[in-house]
């Protein structure tokens, strides 16, 4: 299988850590979006230009979540990521769209800000601030994010929080955040050799774009 990816991609994050955990070797096509013939390559297997994109075969699919859940439907040894049981499996789904809709979003626009080295709106920090205030009650209800033990919720929720780290978000008043990620992440394969790749892309890239922090 193929991914066309970069790490420093929080969707892209989620799909390599899904795949870590469920033991699955991607070839990874790293894709600079700034890069011509990087997006004229992906164009050709994916209209929307978009990372992640997944090729497996001749099965083309792009959307994090949507990749997630194809890799733990078929190649998941059970269904624990993803679970079956229709009341377990909606608290997932609802995660999740509280993910891409609320906690990722508010995330992302106030990423944007620090990027172009503008400071957010006051709207967007106390929207981000109710976007975490709602996940420090997600993980401290349970031991993780959607049931009482790993699911692709934690993952996607996982890869909007380690984006905070680009603008040096301190989550100094969510202790349930914070035990919450180091109980996660241990449970990934090598996670710490993850981590270091991470932080060595986003460091280049921050130089390379002369962002300040």
């Amino acid at each position: 299988m193929e991914l066309y990816s970069d790490i420093i991609s929080p969707p892209c994050q989620t799909v390599l850590l899904t795949a870590r955990k469920l033991g699955i070797t991607l070839n990874i096509k790293k894709i600079d979006l700034e890069d011509p013939a990087d997006m004229a390559a992906l164009t050709k297997v994916n209209p929307q230009h978009m990372i992640p994109t997944l090729v497996d075969g001749d099965h083309v699919m792009w959307e994090s979540y949507a990749i997630a859940i194809y890799l733990v439907e078929k190649y998941g040894k059970d269904d624990s990521l993803y679970p079956k049981d229709p009341k377990v499996r909606s608290v997932v789904n609802q995660r999740l769209f509280f993910d891409i809709g609320t906690l990722y979003k508010n995330v992302l626009a106030n990423l944007e800000e620090a990027l172009a080295d503008r400071k957010p709106s006051e709207e967007m920090e106390t929207k981000l601030k109710k976007a975490l205030d709602l996940a420090e009650r997600f993980v401290t209800e349970r031991s993780y994010a959607a049931a009482d033990h790993l699911t692709i919720a934690d993952i996607a929720m996982l890869s909007s929080i380690t984006a905070l780290g680009w603008f040096q978000y301190g989550l100094e008043s969510y202790p349930g955040i914070r035990a919450w990620v180091s109980r996660v992440t241990p449970e990934f394969p090598d996670y710490e050799a993850f981590k270091q790749e991470l932080q060595e892309q986003t460091k280049l890239y921050i130089e390379k774009h002369q962002i300040a922090q």
